[in-house]
């Protein structure tokens, strides 16, 4: 049991710890447009059994409803 405390779980720990590195330093060597965040798209109205379809009518054809 202390060779595993001793030589084993230390070397694990130090394992992780270098693919993590090499795992987030990958991303300089990524093309710019990968290297980027994803984009955040928005959600748009779903017509779901809590929306009242009375109010979709008073809006005028062209606008958008905010949520």
């Amino acid at each position: 049991m202390a060779i595993f405390r001793q030589y084993i779980a230390p070397l694990l720990a130090v394992l992780v710890f270098l693919f993590a590195l090499v795992a987030v330093s990958a991303r300089i060597f990524l093309p710019s447009d990968m290297a980027a965040p994803a984009p955040i798209e928005e959600v748009g109205v779903s017509s779901g059994p809590y929306v009242s379809t009375s109010r979709k009518s008073h809006v005028p054809q062209g606008t958008s409803v905010p949520c």
